[in-house]
């Protein structure tokens, strides 16, 4: 009995191909630049909340309403806060502690009508 040699197939068509075609990579690429184009936008404004965050905690160290509000601007003097200010802060009392609580909001425009909308918020506490 022989055995007949049978050629390597290399057709396309009876081979299946896997992988991403040029189209789909460029789909994937637009995708990915945009949202690293939104990312960076949203990053400055987090580490903005986390200064708030911190200038907050330093503010609570003062004793009255008018001095927890200077030190809340001068912390936001040196960090570069513009969001906020310490006009905008609210100082309230729980037990012997001084609690200070910030709210605010941060637009972020994407395209045309688009815009996207952050809510931050915290307090010293």
């Amino acid at each position: 009995m022989r055995l007949q040699h049978r050629p390597f197939l290399a057709s396309t068509s009876q081979q299946r191909q896997r992988g991403l075609t040029f189209v789909g990579l460029l789909v994937v690429g637009i995708l990915v630049a945009m949202a690293a184009l939104v990312a960076a936008q949203v990053f400055p404004t987090y580490v903005e909340y986390l200064a708030i965050q911190k200038a907050s905690v330093k503010a609570s160290q003062g004793s009255t309403v008018a001095e927890v509000r200077s030190l809340f601007d001068k912390a936001a003097a040196i960090d570069n806060i513009t969001s906020i200010k310490g006009t905008d802060i609210n100082v309230t009392k729980a037990g012997n502690a001084v609690v200070v609580s910030f709210s605010y909001t941060r637009e972020i425009h994407l395209a045309g009508p688009a815009w996207l909308v952050m809510k931050y918020e915290g307090s010293s506490r």
